[in-house]
């Protein structure tokens, strides 16, 4: 059974990471894996919303998906924060 305390790290993790670029790892079904990057947007009481880069099928419109917090608590989605690139070669 799950704590209400994972939720809270979960929201509170995520509500850090905003404006951060993330790798989802999202289950659609059986041995189906779909990997997306994007930017962490917006945050929201029930679900966050990620901007996804600009792919090559699709060059001029913008997508954004929203996940809940309970997706990433069951492990439906998988957030991975992609480390900043070193900004001290100015």
């Amino acid at each position: 059974m799950y704590v209400q305390n994972d939720l809270v790290k979960i929201k509170s993790g995520i509500a850090g990471n905003v404006g951060h670029k993330v790798r989802l790892k999202s289950k659609q079904g059986r041995k189906q894996i779909i990997v997306r990057e994007g930017v962490i947007e917006n945050t929201y009481p029930s679900i966050f919303t990620v901007k996804l880069d600009v792919q090559n099928d699709i060059p001029t419109s913008e997508r954004r998906v929203s996940y809940s917090y309970t997706d990433v608590l069951t492990k439906a989605v998988e957030v991975i924060v992609c480390e900043p690139e070193d900004s001290s070669e100015k």
